[in-house]
């Protein structure tokens, strides 16, 4: 039976987790020329040359030591399968998933030539020139909307991200924007997994000298805690952050551990982004709406990614909001 949400097909648990046939058969041998792009979490990341139609694609494997994992096994079909089923201008499409000789799962997805916002926002505080006069502050908001765009059309299909940050944000050489990495999504009939699954919770520095802070420091607060039920407001949160990260090069709540920083994320006041970086310049309007978005509560959120991008486009196209109120 297929269920809707809003006139939207909803993706389901028991859609994307069933593992493939032991029958099942797929065209592996057309693909040729491998290049590692890179280690990603669990799974690794070449380019391929694909035979048949004659063009690159990216190819996405589970690491060696996970192939015979069955719960990773599991996650990886589901983000394969969540990513497939999401067909929008910004998200990346999935092209087959199968797999290799050796019987380790693959799936392989167009591939985007660009960089992700987080490097953009480096070389931004950088002031680097080029990046600059490429990025101004309203395209920063374009991308931000037009990744919200691809997560809104997620929620409409019961579908929740989890991992909103700029470095999941890829912006192509001819402007496109794609949402990347639907690993830890959260579909229909799937309670929140437990925290200690996804992130290892120690005493440990955050980071190493020069590193880059990781995904922990963009969850919200009901992640944080462990709530077993997460709804699309969670991912409103992680956006909120996102958005402090672009007004003020910054992140809201970061300490020396992994443990401080959740306590912060938790119960610590947030510093408005106007305090954070006063020489930035940033618009009250914008301000209240990343204050919003990053409500301790739910409850005090936006209560769809939609409504926050209205308010957003709101600020962007002043004459039109007042033309459609």
């Amino acid at each position: 039976m297929t269920h809707y949400k809003d006139g939207y097909q909803s993706i389901y648990l028991f859609y994307t987790d069933v593992d493939l046939p032991p029958d099942f058969e797929n065209g592996y041998s057309k693909y040729q020329r491998f290049r590692k792009l890179t280690t990603s979490g669990k799974g690794e990341l070449q380019t391929c040359f694909d035979e048949s139609l004659g063009r690159t694609v990216v190819y996405k494997s589970l690491r060696p030591d996970l192939a015979d994992n069955v719960r990773e096994r599991r996650r990886f079909l589901r983000e394969a399968r969540i990513a497939a089923q999401l067909q929008h201008p910004n998200t990346v499409p999935v092209y087959e998933i199968g797999r290799d000789p050796q019987g380790s799962l693959y799936y392989t997805m167009k591939r985007v030539v660009g960089r992700n916002l987080f490097e953009i926002l480096v070389s931004l505080y950088r002031q680097d020139a080029d990046t600059v006069g490429a990025f101004p502050f309203d395209r920063l908001l374009d991308i931000l909307v037009q990744a919200c765009d691809a997560l809104a059309y997620a929620h409409a299909h019961g579908v929740i991200h989890r991992d909103i940050k700029p470095e999941n944000i890829l912006v192509g050489q001819f402007g496109e924007v794609m949402l990347l990495d639907w690993g830890i999504a959260k579909v229909w009939g799937m309670p929140n997994e437990d925290r200690d699954a996804e992130v290892a919770m120690s005493d440990a520095e955050l980071t190493a000298p020069g590193e880059r802070p990781g995904t922990p420091l963009y969850m919200s607060p009901e992640q944080v805690l462990g709530n077993r039920y997460l709804d699309e407001r969670t991912d409103v949160y992680s956006v909120g952050v996102v958005l402090y990260e672009m007004l003020t090069f910054s992140l809201p709540f970061q300490g020396r551990t992994l443990r401080a920083s959740f306590e912060k994320i938790v119960s610590a006041e947030l510093e408005p982004p106007r305090t954070r970086a006063p020489g930035r310049q940033i618009p009250p309007a914008i301000e209240a709406i990343c204050l919003k978005a990053m409500a301790r509560s739910p409850h005090d959120r936006y209560h769809s990614i939609r409504e926050m991008t209205h308010q957003i486009q709101n600020y962007r196209y002043p004459s039109a909001a007042r033309s459609n109120p």
